[in-house]
């Protein structure tokens, strides 16, 4: 039983402390439903980084999950459920495409082709004025969950539960996923493709599943991140984006699905504060933050707090 609780309990505070959060500073919940809508995104990368590959296009799959919760919105139904799905499907729809190209490739090539296919997605959702808005966006108008409406204040709430659920949910499954058949050899693809291929095992399929895996959890962030702001547009698309996706993995910690949501908590907090107080200096914080965690914690912030727990529990 203590063994169970000691496995159990690093995994559920970080979701109970988000949960609480909204509680007891309630102006702090958009702030939290932004953290949790880019943790869907680290979390996909860190599916892709566990195969040693680094993607600095995941903002396409992010925007395509947005804009297909807007024209859900628009032309389907208003019903926040029924924007995540469509969401979902159509950024895996989206990855699967890309992705019998992307699979082929490794490193250095992988990253670049994806920046190119994102920044190529950036500019069609720039310029088709007439179905994306242009640099004007889309508003995003959803204001019931699963068929109930709710006045924009309860909306508010009933979606940060909601994506605290599935969050909750996408750990497990990422977790599970990662501790599969599929999931090793995703990680075995980082340290010996050919041993992979030897054992009849092809890495590009592997590579594939992951990447469309990873896909569908960014749109899912997509949706979640219109639906809280309630307008999209094609700077979510931008590279910069993508860079700040994998800032966020690094910085919470590749070692663990938990540093997903560590590093984009995190990464929210310290740039909303550092908006306030320096606006105009605020990425030269982050980039200061970035250093020091691959100088003095090289796991993440995931990493760290296993460190200082260890000391504190060998002190005892």
């Amino acid at each position: 039983m203590k063994t169970y609780f000691k496995t159990t309990a690093p995994a559920c505070l970080p979701l109970l402390l988000l949960a609480a959060l909204p509680l007891i500073a309630p102006s702090l919940r958009p702030l939290a439903t932004m953290a949790m809508a880019i943790s869907f995104c680290a979390l996909g990368l860190l599916l892709l980084l566990r195969a040693g590959q680094v993607s600095f296009g995941h903002a396409l799959y992010f925007a395509c999950g947005a804009y297909a919760a807007a024209f859900g919105a628009r032309h389907v139904s208003a019903d926040a459920l029924a924007a995540i799905a469509m969401a979902v499907l159509s950024s895996a729809a989206l990855g699967a495409i890309l992705g019998l190209i992307l699979s082929r490739y490794r490193d250095i090539f992988y990253a670049m082709l994806n920046l190119a296919f994102s920044m190529v997605g950036f500019t069609l959702m720039l310029k088709l004025y007439g179905l994306t808005g242009g640099s004007d966006g889309l508003p995003v108008r959803i204001q019931s969950l699963a068929g109930v409406p709710l006045e924009v204040g309860a909306f508010g709430w009933a979606l940060f539960y909601t994506a605290l659920i599935m969050l909750a949910v996408a750990l497990l499954v990422v977790t599970r996923y990662l501790n599969s058949p599929p999931g090793q050899a995703l990680a075995a693809l980082k340290t010996n493709e050919t041993r992979l291929e030897y054992l009849g095992i092809s890495g590009r399929q592997v590579l594939y599943l992951g990447h469309v895996f990873s896909a569908a959890l960014a749109g899912l962030g997509g949706a979640i991140a219109a639906m809280g702001t309630g307008h999209v547009t094609p700077e979510m698309a931008y590279w910069s984006r993508s860079a700040e996706f994998v800032f966020i993995a690094v910085l919470g910690g590749i070692g663990n699905v938990l540093g997903a949501l560590l590093g984009a908590v995190s990464f929210e907090a310290v740039r909303s504060a550092a908006s306030a107080y320096a606006a105009n200096s605020w990425q030269l914080i982050m980039g200061v933050v970035l250093v020091a965690i691959v100088l003095f914690a090289p796991t993440g912030l995931f990493g760290l707090g296993l460190r200082l727990f260890g000391r504190k529990e060998a002190r005892q």
